[in-house]
């Protein structure tokens, strides 16, 4: 079976390309099946452990808090594509990838509601994959689209 140029373009594009949240469940089930297929120490431990359910509903908070400003003005979530709006409002007052950092937050209290060592693995390499493979491209998308105006909000608002 051929491959149209329109399918080869949109690869070339990186429209194909995993994103984030892809990356974010593949860290969540390594998180719960090492969790119960690799013995290791307990660091957490009860009523401790339930702490974990307040970093996941914040994290889910966040993520939605964020992707409703994008629905709102219009524009995309996806890192390798151009956004049509510079979103600096909400969560984004405090971070530029707020969602990253719910999703870490997600994965930080799995690890605690899970309390073991190795399960705190995971939500560290989700981050380092979002500092290498994501937000390198999405920052330089915004300031291709929006110049002065995203460097100005980049010196203003911290990571």
């Amino acid at each position: 079976m051929r491959t149209g140029k329109r399918e080869k373009d949109r690869r070339a594009d990186g429209e194909n390309r995993l994103l984030p949240p892809v990356f974010f469940e593949i860290a969540l089930i390594l998180l719960v099946a090492f969790h119960f297929a690799v013995p290791s120490a307990r660091i957490v431990h009860f009523p401790y452990r339930w702490g974990g359910v307040v970093c996941i509903v914040l994290g889910i908070t966040i993520n939605l808090w964020a992707d409703r400003l994008f629905k709102k003005e219009q524009t995309t979530v996806k890192p390798n594509e151009r956004p049509a709006v510079l979103v600096t409002s909400g969560p984004f007052r405090f971070s530029r990838h707020p969602m990253y950092w719910g999703m870490t937050l997600i994965l930080l209290g799995a690890a605690v509601l899970s309390g073991s060592l190795c399960s705190f693995l995971f939500p560290i390499l989700f981050m380092i994959v979002m500092l290498k493979a994501f937000i390198p491209l999405e920052e330089k998308n915004l300031e291709d689209a929006f110049g002065q105006e995203y460097v100005n909000y980049r010196n203003r608002v911290r990571f």
